[in-house]
């Protein structure tokens, strides 16, 4: 069985994959040292995936399973896992976001569907707590994982308004901004993907005091998400739902364009080149 230092991960979708994958090694006959040689991944890495110390991202996944013959099994079981990365308030809203045929949000910073991987290591080490390098690798995993809902069969169909201050507000890095920007650039080409910048010259709208997220299901259900700092709140109501919907409709009409949002995008980036 997997050792731990703590119970912390029992029982969790996270402990099911760490003790996968040691059985599936135990029953392939490998070593570390052969699963390292065939996947080109460090012994003391996959060592770690094993224990549950690691979280570790998708291609790691993927070569495991073409090692095994698992088909997608390890990258499902990691799907599941990854989602305790995220405290019990997102755990639900990140649930019903991979399953949404569309998404329409409005953000206030970048939001994670459209960060670059340099960028998402920025903010999340930025906050105040102190966090461990391998408890920061973990959550940029599990954050750059959501993005794979974008690479859906089929895709879902995504609209994202971005406040200005969004494109105006760098990271320190040139080159980690300049990437970016670029990301969130050729994101908007995406022909299952609409961005579109309410700039300031909008002025105070009714959805500009946060972040917001409105989810459509197959069977045509939908539910809003409210995004704080520190909280979070899921509104399945239909009548609150149809209130934001509205709110979004507006916003959307106050915002530039998706061509003309494409052209200030793109300067931005012009402009942001170290």
């Amino acid at each position: 069985m997997v050792e731990r230092n703590s119970e912390e991960y029992e029982g969790s979708a996270r402990w099911v994959l760490a003790c996968e994958l040691q059985r599936l090694r135990e029953a392939s006959g490998k070593s570390l040292a052969q699963l390292a040689e065939e996947t080109n991944y460090d012994r003391t890495y996959l060592h770690r995936l094993e224990t549950g110390e690691r979280l570790s991202k998708l291609p790691v996944m993927e070569a495991l399973d073409r090692v095994y013959g698992t088909r997608e099994l390890l990258v499902r079981l990691w799907g599941l896992a990854r989602l305790d990365a995220f405290k019990d308030k997102y755990r639900e809203f990140m649930k019903l976001e991979a399953k949404a045929t569309i998404i329409h949000k409005y953000a206030v910073v970048v939001p994670g569907l459209l960060q670059t991987e340099d960028f998402a290591r920025f903010v999340l080490s930025s906050s105040p707590t102190a966090i461990s390098p391998d408890e920061l690798e973990d959550a940029v995993a599990a954050r750059i994982g959501r993005q794979e809902l974008l690479r859906r069969t089929p895709p879902p169909s995504v609209r994202i308004i971005l406040d200005e201050a969004v494109l105006r507000r760098p990271a320190p890095d040139p080159e980690v901004w300049h990437g970016q920007l670029a990301r969130i650039e050729g994101a908007a080409k995406a022909l299952t993907m609409t961005i579109q910048v309410l700039p300031f010259s909008a002025g105070v709208q009714d959805l500009t005091g946060g972040p917001l997220s409105l989810l459509w299901m197959a069977d045509g259900s939908a539910v809003a998400y409210l995004e704080g700092n520190r909280s979070g709140e899921l509104i399945e109501e239909s009548a609150e739902i149809e209130r934001y919907r509205l709110s979004y409709d507006r916003l959307r009409d106050a915002a530039l364009p998706p061509c003309d949002s494409s052209a200030f995008i793109q300067q931005l980036v012009e402009d942001s080149r170290p």
